[in-house]
């Protein structure tokens, strides 16, 4: 099918060399046999578009940011079926091929080699812009019900399937005791899935009082203020000196990947999702903290899974009201105001924790 008028170009927001962005004009991209171009019509920046224009990811200049949109179709390739032109979609900030051997082991996020799903911006045009391409689309292309508006599903291909893989990659069992470290959006993405798994005692670190509340709103038991005293000792003293069932590591620092690996008991399980190429050092596993070895603590790391059926699910809990992310949106943009969004949740001005940008 083919779009249903004539538009061939577009603004884009790309990366314009380090520490700089702008908004230019692009050709709408044409979609290849197996591919859909969506119009977009919201979008959220992420803090790891921040982490691309600061040079942590080696990006071409020019390149489009951005990787949490959702649209309406706009055009779809001659092999794509079970979409029309029109309808609302998204699809996840990772786009795997779903054919190749890590994708067929089950690793999706992994696609044709370590993080290689993860091609918005890396490998292509990201979709902080008036259209975008979605590669093998069948399987990454997911269409919105009309009970769920754009504003919620927008969490979806980012915050919502980064934070809850961190309580799955954590194992929670029924009536577990787990800490979440940072209460950024995706750590409090990560309360919400602890309580969507069953967790016992959801104990979370944050300092700020707005982040604080929406914790506690969206599933803390316990908010550990990291500025009030040793982080490790409080929750050593919360879980009687035992330590958790589970650490989720959602910052990206060494010292909370550290304070994960102490107050993890043996036998326990370290999610990590934080992003930790901000940093320019190695991550360090403390022996104590580690048994020397032999403590049975298990550590997994993952990137956000994509694919359709991930999003169905997603989408799924919040069409039927069991989530909510929208009071993560702190802030609202047309999309004529991105570089001021950008700048403002490059310093986290106002409060902001995520800003929507409407087209």
């Amino acid at each position: 099918m083919t779009a249903t008028a004539a538009t061939t170009t577009m603004k884009s927001f790309v990366f314009d060399g380090l520490n700089k962005v702008a908004v230019v004009d692009r050709e709408v991209p044409r979609p290849g046999p197996n591919d859909a171009v969506v119009k977009t019509t919201a979008a959220l920046i992420c803090t790891s578009d921040i982490h691309t224009v600061r040079g942590a990811l080696p990006v071409e200049h020019g390149r489009a940011l951005g990787h949490e949109a959702v649209g309406v179709v706009h055009e779809l390739g001659s092999a794509v079926e079970g979409f029309e032109v029109g309808q609302r979609v998204l699809s996840a900030a990772t786009t795997p091929c779903l054919q190749c051997h890590p994708c067929q082991r089950g690793y999706t996020s992994q696609c044709q080699g370590a993080l290689g799903a993860y091609k918005f911006t890396v490998q292509r045009d990201g979709n902080m812009a008036e259209y975008f391409l979605v590669n093998d689309a069948v399987g990454n292309l997911t269409a919105i019900p009309d009970d769920v508006a754009d504003e919620q599903a927008v969490y979806a291909p980012d915050m919502l399937t980064t934070g809850f893989a961190g309580a799955e990659h954590a194992e929670l069992e029924i009536g577990d005791t787990v800490v979440v470290f940072a209460q950024g959006a995706v750590g409090l993405c990560a309360t919400m899935g602890c309580k969507l798994r069953g967790a016992g005692l959801i104990i979370t670190v944050e300092s700020i009082p707005r982040r604080q509340e929406l914790s506690r709103r969206f599933g803390a038991d316990i908010v550990v203020d990291h500025t009030a005293g040793d982080t490790v000792g409080q929750i050593m003293e919360l879980t009687g000196g035992e330590g958790v069932d589970a650490a989720i590591e959602a910052f990206g620092f060494p010292q909370t990947w550290e304070a994960a690996l102490y107050v993890t008991k043996p036998g326990g399980r370290v999610s990590n999702i934080g992003y930790h190429g901000e940093v320019a050092e190695p991550l360090k596993v403390p022996l104590d903290a580690f048994g020397l070895g032999m403590a049975d603590k298990q550590i997994w790391g993952g990137l956000c899974p994509g694919g359709s059926e991930r999003m169905h699910r997603l989408l799924r809990l919040l069409q039927s009201g069991k989530i909510d992310p929208t009071p993560m949106t702190t802030h609202e943009f047309g999309f004529h105001e991105i570089e001021k969004a950008f700048r403002m949740m490059e310093n986290k001005e106002d409060g902001m924790i995520k800003p929507l940008i409407r087209f």
